[in-house]
């Protein structure tokens, strides 16, 4: 076995490009851009496995590199022996199969399946490609490459850029358990929020004095702003921890996370105001649905979508987005408005649709197409990539 400790001699630089990996960055600034991977040489100068120091980011929908690159002495290993393993790390015990090739032979598991696909950049890479990234694929991800007897491991961290939102229901606040939040979080398109989301949340501002679910178990709340009513004012700013909570019987709030949307929401312009029936109504008669409260987070985030005007949302609460705050629309910090759940039969405000792109399938998923043909058409027509990962 080799061994998996990397002794600090010297760094690598691995320069990758990736026409698949894509970011929010405007169109200018992407062209030419070059992704940038450090990797550890040891004391002999044999590599084992590299991968990634940081943390590689997209957001939903997107297409982006692992990267792993692995090197075998002698170099002349039969490459039809190498096996080339990716696993997701759920938690410190769990793994979930995502990816492995023997050689020639290649098999995708679970929901990566026609979304994985391996680089195929030369020798020794055992980088993937997933396409049409959802926000599941958010987390810890192992490269494990063995010859024979022989294997290493490495690790990547892939990340989307994205919002995060605290969440409680019609029936009020503190009434979920875990699972309750879990599922509450999907039903408005969004997941669980993790600890470093919350926590990234929390540097750009997020202040909030209720205590909320998180993916991994435990419950938290971020304070800005320190207060008495929100654990004395005396205490220090930042993310407060309840701890590892029971997911049966205690109950908080949720902080759900969401991405990028792959449609766009809009305030329906009607010269009447409307109940919720109608709302949805109105909706379907424009060729859209009811807005989910993720996706009016998103549009604020992504599409900076700044509106002053109330609207009813899928789950029956009413919101407006504030990108740039005045004193006329609640306030003189930008966020997402919430004005609870009114009676659905009040006729006092508008509606919020989302119309998924046009390139939508029928089963909601993007068409997508194997790199090696991506490939074949950029070598063709000698084009520049435009779409880059980004390596922090």
């Amino acid at each position: 076995m080799f061994s998996k400790q990397l002794w600090p001699l010297a760094f690598v630089v691995f320069i990758l490009t990736s026409a698949f990996s894509v970011t929010s960055l405007p169109a200018d600034i992407e062209k030419g851009r070059r992704k940038v991977v450090h990797v550890l040489e040891d004391d002999t100068g044999a590599v084992i496995v590299q991968t990634a120091p940081g943390k590689v980011v997209t957001h939903r929908g997107g297409s982006i590199t692992l990267p792993c690159r692995f090197h075998h002495e002698p170099e002349n290993t039969d490459p039809a022996r190498i096996r080339i393993k990716w696993t997701k790390v759920t938690d410190a015990l769990q793994f979930e199969d995502v990816f492995v090739a023997l050689g020639r032979q290649q098999r995708v598991f679970g929901s990566y399946r026609g979304r994985v696909f391996l680089e195929q950049a030369g020798p020794g890479d055992a980088s993937v490609i997933i396409q049409n990234v959802t926000l599941e694929d958010y987390g810890r991800y192992e490269c494990e490459v063995t010859n024979d007897m022989e294997d290493d491991t490495g690790f990547v961290n892939l990340d989307l850029e994205g919002v995060v939102f605290p969440y409680y229901p019609r029936e009020g606040r503190y009434k979920l358990n875990y699972h309750q939040a879990e599922d509450a979080c999907k039903q408005q398109d969004a997941i669980l929020a993790s600890h470093s989301q919350l926590h990234k949340a929390w540097l750009e501002g997020l202040d909030w004095c209720n205590a909320g679910w998180l993916e991994d178990g435990s419950v938290q709340y971020p304070i800005s702003h320190p207060r008495d009513q929100c654990g004395r004012k005396d205490t220090p700013a930042g993310v407060r921890n309840y701890g590892y909570r029971h997911k049966e019987d205690e109950r908080y709030d949720s902080f759900c996370f969401t991405s990028k949307l792959n449609g766009k929401v809009y305030f329906l312009k009607r010269f009447k105001k409307v109940n919720y029936a109608e709302a949805t109504k109105a909706c379907i008669r424009d060729g859209s649905v009811v807005a989910k409260v993720g996706q009016l987070y998103a549009a604020w985030k992504f599409q900076l979508l700044d509106r002053c005007e109330a609207g009813w949302l899928e789950d029956g609460s009413i919101r407006y987005p504030i990108v740039n705050p005045r004193s006329r629309c609640g306030g003189s910090q930008p966020g997402v408005r919430h004005l609870g759940f009114p009676d659905k039969k009040f006729r006092l405000y508008g509606v919020y649709c989302f119309r998924i792109n046009k390139e939508e399938t029928a089963g909601g998923n993007k068409t997508t197409k194997s790199p090696t043909d991506s490939l074949k058409r950029r070598k063709s027509s000698n084009s520049i990539p435009m779409n880059v990962t980004r390596v922090i």
